[in-house]
């Protein structure tokens, strides 16, 4: 039964998904908030499938921690899950994806016209160079800019390789940093067809003011994040 209910959540993502993403596309030229509505909309298509399919329900903890401003998300990867998630999440927000999705029919186009950041990782100088730029430039905008450090997914229980991309992004902007830790991927792996019924927990941890942010080292600043998210994670299951 579980792999069955788990197939059938799997051909009503691959439906739905390029289906919101041309309603994203088809409805950028009347604004940004007319697709994001989309967005927003494709993200809770997502999770009710998922719970009334998988048995799979979200709890959202610490939103007492977000700020009323734009911030920089750094946030765990373990799984696609965190991805769709995002729009019900945090406020109007860019991601820093590798470039690469961007060629993805439908759901890459509407993510490039939405403003998502695509980096070349072949390229560190240039990707962080265009993270600065262009997220910046968001950020000035009022957009929030989301950054999954680990740059891949990383199995449960595991710790990827942390980048400080959005370290020294929110320093540069003078933004503040809301880390992110979640237990996804023990319910969704990573290229995991099953998706095990129980409760993913998306957990925001107390926000770094931008003052903090530029007053501490670089090097401080990611090992404070790494451990926290990563203990937080781990507290959680994932």
């Amino acid at each position: 039964m579980l792999v069955i209910r788990s197939a059938l959540f799997n051909l009503c993502f691959m439906i739905l998904t390029p289906l919101f993403s041309l309603l994203v596309i088809l409805f950028r030229p009347f604004g940004f908030s007319a697709s994001w509505l989309w967005a927003r909309m494709w993200s809770q298509t997502i999770f009710m499938l998922l719970r009334l399919l998988c048995g799979i329900r979200i709890v959202i903890e610490g939103k007492e921690h977000l700020p009323d401003h734009a911030c920089v998300v750094v946030a765990k990867h373990q799984s696609a899950a965190e991805t769709v998630a995002m729009p019900i999440l945090v406020p109007p927000y860019t991601w820093v994806l590798k470039r690469e999705l961007f060629n993805i029919p439908f759901f890459g186009w509407a993510l490039a016209l939405l403003g998502t950041i695509g980096i070349r990782r072949g390229s560190p100088r240039e990707a962080i160079k265009q993270v600065m730029q262009d997220g910046s430039a968001m950020l000035n905008q009022g957009r929030w800019v989301v950054i999954f450090p680990e740059g891949t997914r990383s199995s449960v229980g595991t710790t990827g390789n942390y980048q400080p991309g959005g370290a020294i992004l929110a320093q540069k902007a003078k933004a503040g940093i809301l880390p992110l830790a979640h237990n996804a991927g023990a319910l969704w792996p990573k290229r995991g067809f099953i998706k095990k019924p129980g409760t993913i927990t998306f957990r925001f941890l107390p926000y770094i003011p931008a003052e903090e942010v530029s007053s501490i080292k670089r090097s401080e600043l990611m090992t404070q994040l790494e451990a926290d998210i990563e203990a937080a994670t781990r507290q959680l299951g994932g």
